[in-house]
Order: structure tokens, then C-alpha cells, then sequence
């Protein structure tokens, strides 16, 4: 399927990338279970919440390391696909995965001092939208898809971006969190507005923007990064290079992963703008219940002095 079939275990599946995911669920699984005790203020961690992180971890071996990586060498539409489920869908999965005690035992050190510049609400807008930005710019691109060292070192940073601008929108610790509802609406609306302009670049391209799935030279280079043994083999197996396993033409493909991007980030967007509404709603209707509940707890007392 998609030429998959062409390809080792080794390469469809990456053993060390999956022993070393497998090692971190099974750390997190250990710390919100047999280990909470040893965590100041620990609580219980509700199932949906622990299958929320799991998920996440899961998601992110697949897109960087599982086959949807190898595919994202192969087609751009996977390449965005990838983008849009790693920097998207699965921070706002690891936070909400991640319980507050254990935030507050990560990041409750000073070492963490020097680097609170980078939580500030706008930095975390600006970051993750800059490093995007900046990363699909066609040359830029080619060369980080084809610098291995770069493109981990990227792809990381890419990650860590993406949490920095999602704790705004879900803060996981109450107490942390700098933004009022009403701001992280607006939060919500202007990233979405930020990330715009380099999905319209790809999808209105009147060429193909990028050499690794279009230049088989370039493409056999970047394969290097997930296939064993000799990456320039696979031009004398593989006509054509990208084309032999690309069923559209390279600007459709371009177009497709562009248009899945800004719709995964705005179907995202529009669930993280019902969840921050509603849970702004139902904060004020309680906070109008306890005053309507002290008035009529009130007013009796008022009337025997009468």
C-alpha cells in the first residue's frame, strides 16, 4: 500500500524509536500509578486522561518514526499530514494527559528560572508559527529534510514550540496560567490567522515548491534519514524516485498537504474555542449560583431582625 511494501521492517517501523516511546509510556504509566505517592499533592489521574497521553505518544511514534514517516518521504500530503498531527492534535493530547502535580514536580525547580521568558503568551504565539513558517520555506526545507542532525534538532523544536503555544490555549496548572477566557478566545483566533499565510504559499504555488518530492537526487538524499543501507540504491530500484510512489502529479500533492493542514488546525481550532467557551459559561453560571445561593441564605436572617 502507497509502496510500502518495498520497504524492511527497520524502515517501516524504527526499533529504537519504538523501544524508546514504549520506555516513556511505560514511565508515565508507572509515575500516575505505583509511584504517585512519592509526588507532593498527587491525585488520582482519571482513565481518559492516562488514554490521552498514550494516545498522544502513539500518534507521535507513527507520524516520526512509524510509516506515516517513511510516507511523509514519499508524498508531501503525508509530510503535512505528519505536521498536522504531531504539532496540532498531539500537544493538547500530552497536556491534558499530563496531570498538574506532575507539572508542578517538573517544572517547580529553579533551574527552570532563566527560561520562564519563553512562557510569556506571546513568545508561544509567535514561536511555533515562526519555526513553521520559516521551516517550509522551499529552501529552507530541502535543506533540513536532507541534514539529518538538523532535521531531529528541528523537528524537537518544532514539538516544544507547539506545547509552549497550546499551554496557553489549556493550561494544565490552574494557578500557572496567564490568560483569561476571553484572551485565550482571541489566542485561539490570531494563531490560527498566523499560520495562514504559509499554507496559502503551498496551496496556491503555481510550481512545486520542494525538491524532495520532486528532484530525485534530493529525494534519494532525504531518504537516507529513515531507510537503511545505501540511500542512492533505491534510484536504481525506484524510476523515477517520489514519482514511482506518487499517484498525483508534485503541485497536487503540494496542494493536498497544504489544504490538510489549515483544515486539521481550524477543525482543531473550532474544538479548542467550544472548550474554552464552555468552560468559561459554566465558571460564570456557578459563580452566579453561589451568589443567588448567599442571598437566599441571607435575606431570612435579614428578616428576623426585622
Amino acid at each position: 500500500m502507497w509502496g510500502l511494501e518495498y520497504f524492511s521492517f527497520r524502515d517501516l517501523w524504527s526499533p529504537l524509536f519504538m523501544a524508546f516511546m514504549m520506555a516513556v509510556a511505560i514511565l508515565y504509566t508507572f509515575a500516575v500509578g505505583p509511584w504517585r505517592e512519592k509526588f507532593a499533592g498527587s491525585e488520582d489521574v482519571p482513565f481518559k486522561r492516562q488514554f490521552s497521553f498514550l494516545l498522544a505518544i502513539f500518534l507521535l511514534y507513527m507520524t516520526q518514526g512509524g510509516p506515516l514517516s517513511l510516507l511523509g518521504h514519499l508524498m508531501f500530503s503525508f509530510h503535512m499530514t505528519n505536521m498536522a498531527i504531531s504539532y496540532v492534535i498531539v500537544p493538547p493530547l500530552l497536556l491534558y494527559g499530563i496531570p498538574a502535580w506532575l507539572w508542578r514536580w517538573m517544572f517547580g525547580r529553579a533551574f527552570w528560572r532563566p527560561l520562564r521568558f519563553l512562557m510569556n503568551p506571546l513568545v508561544g504565539l509567535f514561536m511555533f508559527n515562526l519555526v513553521f513558517s520559516v521551516y517550509h520555506m522551499p529552501g529552507n526545507h530541502d535543506y533540513i529534510m536532507t541534514h539529518y542532525s538538523v532535521h531531529t534538532a528541528y523537528y524537537v523544536l518544532l514539538l516544544i514550540s507547539a506545547m509552549i503555544m497550546w499551554w496557553h490555549i489549556h493550561c494544565p496548572v490552574p494557578e500557572w496560567a496567564r490568560l483569561t477566557p476571553l484572551w485565550r478566545l482571541g489566542y485561539i483566533f490570531v494563531n490560527g490567522l498566523l499560520l495562514t499565510p504559509a499554507c496559502v504559499l503551498i496551496i496556491f504555488a503555481n510550481t512545486s515548491l520542494f525538491s524532495v518530492y520532486n528532484d530525485p537526487e534530493v529525494w534519494t538524499k532525504a531518504m537516507g534519514y529513515c531507510v537503511s543501507g545505501d540511500p542512492a540504491a533505491l534510484l536504481a530500484k525506484f524510476e523515477g524516485g517520489p514519482a514511482f510512489f506518487n499517484l498525483l502529479s508534485p503541485r497536487d500533492d503540494q496542494q493536498l498537504g497544504g489544504i490538510i493542514m489549515k483544515l486539521v488546525q481550524e477543525f482543531v481550532n473550532v474544538g479548542a474555542l467550544f472548550v474554552v467557551f464552555m468552560g468559561w459559561y459554566r465558571s460564570e453560571r456557578a459563580k452566579e449560583d453561589d451568589v443567588s445561593g448567599s442571598e437566599a441564605t441571607v435575606a431570612p436572617g435579614r428578616l428576623n431582625n426585622v
